[in-house]
């Protein structure tokens, strides 16, 4: 088998190699999910640190954030799960008194959701942790850096957004 060497000092059947073994391993989106998989798992890590909550519990505690009360149903949206799906989240973090439930005013059926004083202290924990978090990244960009990478991110979002209901049409 003959090998011929590229500019780059691969062998064609190195190249060869590379494409047969995980292609998608070097595909953009592929190395955007690693990305944001590391930065999820690490603030979920801080998150459980800090105030104690697992990554539904950390979802609830965000959203809620100081707002006023909002409806389950509304809440379940904000987070994107199905309010069976946050049920027990939910049920754990008003054991724990970080959040407060009360019959909606207008509509006694409905229920509203709100964080209590320990639950504020926990979102301000998210967000001082989410500051630092987000200082690290951007110490290594200059402001263009990151004025572009804002930009580009957009710009891929609003793609992605697209694709995804593209793939919903073609059910």
């Amino acid at each position: 088998m003959s090998q011929t060497s590229g500019r780059d000092g691969r062998t064609s059947s190195d190249a060869d190699e590379s494409q047969s073994l995980a292609p998608i391993t070097v595909m953009l989106s592929s190395r955007l999910m690693v990305l944001a998989n590391l930065l999820k798992r690490g603030a979920l890590l801080r998150y459980k640190r800090l105030a104690g909550l697992s990554s539904v519990e950390f979802g609830l505690v965000a959203s809620l954030g100081r707002r006023p009360p909002m409806s389950v149903a509304r809440l379940a949206e904000a987070v994107g799960q199905d309010k069976g799906q946050i049920s027990r989240a939910l049920a754990e973090l008003v054991s724990r008194k970080l959040i407060a439930k009360s019959a909606n005013p207008k509509d006694s059926r409905e229920v509203l959701v709100s964080l209590t004083a320990t639950g504020l202290a926990a979102h301000d924990a998210i967000v001082a942790g989410a500051q630092e978090r987000n200082r690290r990244l951007r110490e290594h960009l200059s402001e263009a850096e990151f004025e572009t990478l804002l930009q580009q991110v957009d710009q891929l979002t609003a793609i992605a957004a697209e694709m995804l209901e593209s793939e919903k049409i073609s059910r």
